[in-house]
């Protein structure tokens, strides 16, 4: 079976992610939805700046082209 980006992000939706953004932050929280643009809301999203945790962010909006990469948490 072949993986797709959107099959993988399909099937991350409810779970928790991280999202490294150009800026260097990385976002952590559970995954709510997303667009063909990889826009993205997260809930019970946190703020990590250099490992440290810096804000709770609650639900969240990202720009997909500010998104470096995606990861499973």
């Amino acid at each position: 079976m072949e993986l797709r980006p959107f099959d993988t992000l399909n099937d991350s939706k409810g779970k928790g992610i991280i999202v490294e953004l150009k800026s260097g932050k990385q976002l952590i929280g559970k995954l709510k939805s997303f667009d063909q643009h990889v826009n993205m809301v997260l809930t019970d999203c946190e703020e990590k700046v250099s490992g440290e945790t810096t804000r709770k962010l609650g639900v969240t909006f990202i720009r997909g082209d500010t998104i470096i990469f995606i990861s499973t948490a």
